[in-house]
């Protein structure tokens, strides 16, 4: 720094103006220069160089001792403040009382010292018209440009040089909470969170070597609090000054406050707080390690869950999940995850465990879920059934080690509640195997590889065939034939129903459809085709009226078999779709009656056409235990339905049916199922007209 004065020792420039304000600048006689300070509250110029002697016309001791508002007669009281602001650089363009008080018109900048109570003046005579206008238009375009900046919502830094502030805003100001004052300068720094003082000072360097760059900062209040910040720093040149910045800083505390909200509230169960099955799949995978045999998972399961919920509402199941939440963190030990999976299913996850302490954590558990929980006046007890597995070298990624324990989980469910299972090889290789043949059929279903053979039905009375149903088979190209009894209950588990029911629907209709071109009257003149539970529903109807119309069909032609099960698990809602089925004109008929519990007074009201006699009761007539069937069809008649025999194996079992009133007989004595081109042979063979 250079530093220049014409006068004696005690007329040099005070320390603290020189350092706050023209850092290299030199102070040169050829500029009218005073200093202003505080005295007594009035402002009183203290000192002033060669050049305002000569330009104002004062001896220096009178211009030492004048009131500053005696030197700008037009500044009222507020204008006097305005151009003596405390926080920041004033500049304007007003008329200067001379010594001989005369008025010259000048541009006046004032310069506040860090302190607040000094100024620097500087005066430069207007002497014509032009400079003038000149001085008017950078008065206008300062005045803008302050009005702009200080009113300016965005916190804003301006650097003319330096690290230095020449100006700080009134946003960035209560962003911090503190003073102009106590921020220009380098007082800024001092709101810099010093773990981010670093990276910022860095930032600013780049700046003023004209770069544009920016840095998240946090940024201490007055109060203490702290903002976090996003700052971003320009270059500034300032002609005859140096290099500075600008700096616009936006406050982004809220904005993280909410994604981390919003994180939250997407990775945890909002019911429990614990992490939901986003977060447990990412903790286990990050974790995951092939081979290193670290991890163990504990899938429970709460048995009898749902008896709380219909018995006590839900108010209280939701009761009953927070405190087995709140159990499951207290048992298990630290650093274990405990996650809710979904319903009444939680996972805890634990780091470096033998096979051993997992199961003696298991029952840890167990015996902490089970003590009683009062719920609506009644004490429970939460048993959950628990499957534990280990990863072993055989697990190659951290799905199959959550998957393995949802297994395990499952074994010990089947094995009767209340158990802790550790999965085996031979039931890892099982569900495996089990999984692989879920796909199978789905791409089965979807290349329309399961076919449909048709079992003709028989009139008691006269042996004349006047139905057939239609059965789904499926032969895998490598397992082989693949019996209803595994790959139904398969479909049922895994969603498949509606797609293999819509398949069994239509390709039934296309059949019927196809025989009647072929062998005319003697095709068949109804099929029987059965719908499982999850079919059951009121996309039911609309399906079954669109197959028929897109193969030409009177509803007569079809019969919709449903089993005693599926209606019971929602009469009210089966008995709705039962109308609407038999509006269309479709016969109902109720599969294996007598094996379910359904109730004989609910009978009455449904529309059904038919009972069928389920085999087993069937087979016992071979035995001489001929009640049950006799019961059901005696049932049917006083209810004016027919009755199907199915499994029909001998002609004895036959001829006692037909004694005991059968409607209609089906099994394989009397005919085995046949592809749909044997089937048209067979009808074709049977002569006269089955319609």
């Amino acid at each position: 720094m250079s530093v220049t004065v014409s006068a004696a020792d005690d007329d040099r420039v005070p320390p603290e103006i020189v350092s706050s304000v023209f850092y290299s600048a030199s102070v040169s006689d050829n500029l009218a220069l005073v200093v202003a300070e505080m005295v007594a509250g009035r402002p009183r110029l203290s000192w002033g160089n060669a050049g305002a002697v000569d330009l104002l016309g004062y001896g220096l001791d009178d211009l030492r001792a004048l009131p500053v508002d005696q030197l700008f007669p037009s500044l009222g009281g507020g204008g006097l403040r305005l151009l003596l602001r405390r926080e920041r650089t004033a500049r304007m363009t007003l008329p200067v009382r001379m010594a001989s008080g005369a008025t010259v018109e000048a541009l006046v900048t004032t310069t506040p010292a860090p302190s607040g109570r000094m100024w620097t003046i500087r005066i430069v005579s207007a002497t014509n018209e032009q400079e003038r206008a000149l001085r008017a238009t950078a008065d206008a375009h300062e005045r803008r440009f302050s009005t702009l900046t200080e009113r300016s919502p965005v916190p804003t830094l301006l650097s003319e040089q330096g690290m230095r502030l020449a100006h700080v805003n009134d946003a960035f100001c209560s962003l911090v909470g503190r003073r102009a004052e106590q921020l220009l300068g380098t007082g800024w720094i001092d709101t810099v969170h010093e773990d981010d003082l670093d990276t910022v000072i860095e930032r600013v360097s780049a700046a003023l070597d004209g770069g544009e760059v920016e840095t998240q900062a946090r940024l201490l209040r007055q109060d203490g609090t702290v903002r976090t910040t996003v700052i971003r720093f320009a270059h500034l040149f300032t002609p005859g000054v140096g290099a500075g910045f600008v700096g616009t800083i936006e406050d982004i505390t809220d904005r993280l406050a909410f994604e981390a909200r919003l994180a939250h509230q997407a990775n945890h169960d909002p019911l429990t707080g614990l992490p939901n099955r986003t977060l447990l799949a990412q903790y286990v995978a990050e974790r995951f390690g092939p081979g290193r045999g670290a991890l163990a998972c504990l899938f429970l399961d709460l048995d009898n869950f749902k008896v709380v919920n219909d018995s006590l509402g839900h108010t209280a199941g939701d009761e009953l999940l927070v405190e087995v939440a709140t159990r499951l963190c207290t048992a298990v030990r630290p650093g274990d995850l405990v996650a809710r999976f979904g319903g009444d299913e939680f996972v805890v996850v634990c780091e470096d465990v033998d096979q051993p302490a997992a199961v003696a954590l298991a029952e840890r558990i167990s015996v902490e879920l089970a003590r009683p929980v009062r719920l609506g006046g009644v004490d429970v007890r939460p048993y959950a059934s628990v499957g534990v597995t280990v990863q072993t070298e055989e697990h190659t990624s951290a799905d199959e080690l959550i998957r393995d324990c949802d297994i395990a989980m499952y074994q010990a469910k089947a094995g009767g509640k209340g158990r802790i299972t550790v999965l085996d090889q031979q039931a890892r290789e099982n569900a495996r195997d089990k999984l692989r043949l879920v796909a199978e059929l789905r791409d089965a279903i979807e290349r329309r590889e399961i076919t449909l053979l048709y079992q003709p039905i028989f009139d008691a009375a006269d042996g004349r065939p006047v139905a057939v149903e239609a059965l789904a088979r499926w032969t895998h190209a490598e397992r082989g034939p693949i019996s209803p009894a595994v790959f139904v209950p398969l479909a049922e588990e895994s969603g498949l129903v509606p797609a293999l029911g819509l398949l069994v629907l239509d390709e039934t209709c296309r059949q019927l459809a196809e025989w009647d071109r072929m062998v005319g009257p003697a095709a068949p003149p109804r099929a029987n085709v059965n719908v499982s539970a999850p079919q059951l529903d009121a996309n039911l109807p609309p399906q079954v009226a669109e197959a028929l119309e897109r193969h030409g069909l009177a509803a007569s032609r079809i019969s919709v078999e449903i089993t005693e099960s599926a209606l019971m698990k929602d009469p009210d809602s089966a008995r709705r779709v039962l109308h609407q089925l038999r509006d269309l004109g479709v016969e109902l008929a109720i599969d294996d009656f007598g094996t379910g519990y359904s109730s004989l007074a609910y009978l009455r009201h449904l529309p059904v056409d038919c009972l069928k006699v389920d085999r087993s009761f069937v087979a016992e007539l071979a035995h001489g235990y001929a009640e049950i069937a006799s019961a059901v069809i005696a049932l049917a008649r006083s209810l004016d339905l027919s009755t199907v025999a199915e499994g029909v194996e001998t002609p004895e079992q036959a001829a006692e049916l037909v004694r005991l009133g059968a409607t209609y007989l089906q099994g394989f004595s009397l005919s085995e199922p046949m592809t749909g081109r044997q089937t048209a042979t067979w009808f074709s063979s049977h002569g006269e007209s089955t319609r």
